[in-house]
Formats: structure tokens, sequence, C-alpha cells
């Protein structure tokens, strides 16, 4: 049976390259009928975090990435790394073991990254190893020390890693760099999780596309059912159609303020809120007050002003739509000071 692994180490929040990381193995083992076993590497005690682990797992449960085993902590099986260290070599005067020029136990006796990834590759049955070009250079010592361990190596294949637009790593100042930078954006996870899916396995870098994420996050809110896209922001159902047009769920919650904070400001365009303002009290539908005003030449940017204070936001007639008549003519009436 296939059987592949995600192993971050708990550093917090999932940087986006090991999110990618993750959606493959996730896909790779769907695909073989095979198992994803969730280990946290957390050999090296200076890397990890309070929480970190925390926010591993929820920002999988975030991308809707279930894993079948773990989560299996390496921390928790140093005594069968050192067991195996021993079955590789002896401890030099320092009580540091080597294996050729590679540090495998550290003097006070704790296992380095490459001989505890060896080591539970081994013990887990792994048969894909599938990570970042990053860990390469790793392939051949892991395997060669699982066959000094009598045991035959996983196959190892390596995608390509996610870039900035600038080819560099990425951080904060491309926009985004974690799963959690995405959240605070308000980037859906289902937005997310279709990015990575459509990067599959990458052969080389990929420079990250956050207008390509704009759109799939454009996509996914229109998509949302009425009462999930109104949990997330925070607001009654009734104001659904105001939010359809947003980016993310950040622009979501500012369209769905514009409805809920009456603007303060007059606006000069007597004719059309008069006008407007007919049309509501004789009970005209929203789509067809808008386009009433707009065959007879209508100001509708200045009824987007009385009704929302901005020259920009969400479709005319869904605002119309939200706001209840009373307050509609008020809003109305405001504007013409």
């Amino acid at each position: 049976m296939v059987r592949v692994r995600f192993a971050p180490s708990p550093t917090g929040s999932l940087h986006l390259g090991n999110a990618l990381s993750a959606v493959a193995n996730r896909r790779f083992a769907d695909e073989h009928r095979g198992r994803l076993l969730l280990r946290i590497d957390d050999t090296d005690p200076a890397r990890s975090v309070p929480g970190g682990e925390a926010a591993i797992l929820a920002d999988l449960e975030w991308l809707a990435l279930p894993w079948d085993e773990g989560p299996v902590r390496q921390s928790e099986r140093h005594v069968r790394h050192r067991e195996a260290a021993h079955l590789v070599g002896e401890p030099d005067g320092e009580g540091a073991l080597r294996f050729g020029r590679t540090t495998l136990l550290r003097p006070d006796g704790t296992p380095t990254y490459q001989l505890a990834t060896a080591v539970d590759d081994l013990d887990l049955e792994i048969t894909h190893v599938i990570r970042g070009s990053d860990h390469r250079a790793n392939e051949e010592l892991q395997a060669a020390l699982i066959r000094e361990l009598g045991g035959e190596p996983p196959e190892y294949v390596h995608h390509g890693l996610l870039l900035g637009e600038d080819g560099r790593k990425l951080s904060k100042r491309h926009g985004a760099s974690s799963l959690a930078d995405l959240r605070e954006e308000g980037f859906p996870a289902e937005a997310v999780r279709a990015y990575l899916d459509e990067l599959e396995l990458p052969r080389h870098d990929v420079h990250l596309d956050l207008a390509r994420l704009r759109r799939l996050s454009t996509d996914a809110i229109s998509s949302l059912p009425d009462e999930e896209l109104a949990r997330r922001v925070g607001v009654p159902v009734s104001l659904v159609p105001v939010l359809r047009g947003a980016r993310d769920l950040v622009e979501a919650r500012d369209y769905a303020g514009l409805v809920l904070e009456p603007p303060r400001a007059a606006v000069a365009a007597p004719e059309t809120l008069g006008r407007a303002r007919e049309l509501v009290l004789a009970g005209v539908e929203p789509r067809a007050l808008v386009r009433e005003l707009k065959a007879v030449g209508g100001d509708l940017k200045a009824l987007r002003l009385a009704l929302t204070g901005r020259e920009r936001g969400p479709e005319l007639s869904a605002v119309v739509a939200a706001l209840p008549a009373d307050e509609l003519l008020r809003r109305i009436e405001a504007g013409l000071g």
C-alpha cells in the first residue's frame, strides 16, 4: 500500500510552500488509494514555538485536508532514534555519533533531523516522500541511512518551490507567506486549496500568482451558500447579495459595513435622488429602480454615494435590496440635505 507523509516542523502557521507539499501528498495518497501520515518534526527545540503544532493542525483543517494517521511526534520517538544510531556507529569522545561527516546524535544524545527522518520513514513504512526541492540534497544521506539500517528507501519526489514574484523566498513583502497571512487578508480556504491543487507537482520553481488567487477568491465567495457566506462575514443572511461581488472576505465585510453604517455627507444630485425616492415609495423592485434611473440618465454614482458614502462598491441594486424601505428613504433624504 502507498504510504506518504507530511512532516512539518512546529514553527507556526504553514508556509505556502509547505501547504503545497501537504496538498500534493494528500492527492497522491487519494489517487493511489493510500494513506497519509501526519508527522511533526520537532527534533530541534530551537525551531519549535508554543502553539506551533496546534497552528498546523488548524491550517490543515481550514484547508479541508485530512490525514489518516498521526500526528506522530518525533520527540516522542527519541529512544528509538538513539537505538538506531548505535546500530550505525559508536559515539565519539564527546558523546556525538556521526555517519560519515553527518552528526546523527548530538553530544547530549538527542537525534538530529537527518537521523530522525530516516528512522521514521523506515519504521512508519513510508513508500513515497513528496517534498520541496530544497530537500533534494538530503535524499542521498537519508537513503544511505535507511539501507544501513537494513531497509529499502522510499521513492523520493521533489517538487519546485513556491516563490515571490521577484524569485525570492516568500515573505510578507510579497503579500502573503503563510496560510495565516492569507486568512488575515480574507482569502477563503476554498480559493487557497483550489490554487494549490492547480499547481499540482511543479517540476520547477513557480512564482506566487496573487492575481490568480484573487480570481479564485472571487469565484469561491460567489459560490458559497448564503448561510455560510453570511456566517463567515458575520452579518445577517439578508445582506448576502451585497457581498457576492467581493474579492475576499475582508472586502465583503467592508461591503456589509456600507449598508449597516449610514453615510453622513449630503449629495448634490436632487433630480436623481428625488426620482429614486418616488420609485421607492411606489414599491419598484430594486433592479427595475436602477434600470429606470439609468434609462433617464440619472446620476447613479450620486445614488451610490447617498446610500453607502462610497463611489464604488457592491452592485447598486443589491444595496437597494438590502436596505429596508424606511432606511432607504432616510438615506435618500439625508443625501438631499
